[in-house]
């Protein structure tokens, strides 16, 4: 059996699979960017668990994660998510995800893509990181408490600086696997 990250249930397939396949991995799909920052947002107060338990759910229930949909949901679609079981029918993560998707997409027109904007904040090359523990590792950084006053800035919601920083390791922007776990290697021979 491979060594993970502490924070990986041992005999959980789930997360194993997450940390296995798409912690850290470098994502430069718009779309998929959109898809994580959603997640994050819609993981405050909960365990990331709940939500990558319902992760089919959000992308079925948000048009995969087109933002262009997304951002024309009305108060019908609102209440069809809100009666949605699949998902976390929080009204506010719900109208933060159709705010953020025409937030998004005005980023896009900026920039020319979301992830032309989120990747300059590291010059488009993943920080390496050099954590012993789980326990080593920060809730937040300077940086994700910058990108967090930019996103809040341009209008978005569900954006705060631990939101970001875990948006963050998940797309790979910082390799935070810990010193002892295999994928750490592996992760930053992708940078």
């Amino acid at each position: 059996m491979p060594t993970r990250c502490d924070w990986v249930p041992r005999d959980d397939a789930p997360y194993e699979q997450y940390h296995d396949t798409e912690w850290g991995v470098p994502v430069h799909d718009d779309a998929a960017l959109f898809e994580r920052l959603t997640l994050e947002g819609a993981q405050a107060g909960l365990s990331w668990r709940t939500i990558l338990m319902k992760r089919a759910n959000y992308r079925a229930a948000f048009d995969n994660f087109d933002p262009h949909l997304v951002a024309r949901y009305d108060d019908a679609k609102v209440a069809e998510l809100l009666a949605n079981a699949g998902i976390v029918r929080n009204r506010l993560k719900i109208a933060s995800t159709i705010n953020n998707a025409d937030k998004f997409i005005a980023v896009q027109a900026a920039h020319g893509s979301f992830d032309a904007y989120l990747w300059a904040f590291v010059d488009g090359v993943p920080i390496q990181n050099q954590w012993t523990t789980h326990r080593d590792v920060p809730a937040e950084t300077d940086l994700s408490r910058t990108i967090s006053k930019d996103l809040l800035q341009r209008g978005f919601k569900f954006v705060g600086a631990t939101i970001c920083y875990a948006m963050m390791q998940a797309i790979g922007m910082v390799n935070d696997h810990t010193v002892s776990c295999y994928r750490r290697v592996e992760i930053a021979a992708l940078a």
